[in-house]
């Protein structure tokens, strides 16, 4: 059997220091260091962020079983990704509609982590719409974990598009996930790492 790979696919304007993936890292260093942990820092360019996964992923699938978590535009990514390979995946809060949700960020950026700045434009908008996976192919690959009160996306889009996939919505809480801390070793036993 394969060693297991998690990998982490952080939001837009995130970065591997984001709150949730020192989690999924700590949780996997204490309990479970069988696992190998793969946060990387993405582009800010959609299409620029696509092929550093497809790269990744070419570096370790013939070696490892990979599970994937993404949050925010991540959520988007790994849904992309698992419509190409397969892959398990875990959205936390995912955006379903990035293209739509971008167009008010265009313009010059600073990533709060890293300070790279950069000129989202619109061409970017259409490099996102190209990555979208319009069905799932297999719905039962993903679980969402939503929380309602999250201020930069409408819980509802993706409630109704993993609709036939494992679902805990909790009331409350806001775009980071409060209280993540809850949820690494399930989403481990979900990905089946």
């Amino acid at each position: 059997m394969k060693p297991s790979l998690l990998l982490y696919i952080h939001g837009f304007n995130s970065s591997p220091l984001s709150h949730k993936a020192n989690v999924m890292k700590s949780y996997c260093e204490q309990h479970r260091p069988d696992i190998k942990v793969v946060v990387p820092q993405l582009p800010c360019f959609p299409q620029q962020a696509a092929q550093h996964l497809l790269a990744l992923v070419e570096q370790y699938q013939a070696d490892y079983q990979i599970g994937l978590v993404g949050s925010s535009l991540g959520g988007y990514m790994s849904t992309w990704l698992n419509n190409q390979f397969g892959f398990k995946a875990v959205l936390v809060n995912p955006a379903v509609k990035p293209y739509e949700l971008l167009v008010d960020y265009l313009g010059e950026q600073e990533n709060p982590y890293t300070h790279e700045r950069y000129l989202l434009e619109s061409h970017h908008i259409e490099e996102l719409k190209q990555l979208d996976v319009a069905s799932l192919k297999q719905p039962t690959d993903f679980w969402l974990l939503q929380q309602t009160e999250d201020e930069v996306l409408d819980y509802r889009q993706a409630v109704a598009k993993y609709a036939d996939s494992k679902q805990t919505v909790e009331q409350g809480g806001d775009h980071s996930f409060v209280d993540f801390e809850r949820y690494p070793e399930q989403i481990i036993q979900f990905l089946a790492l």
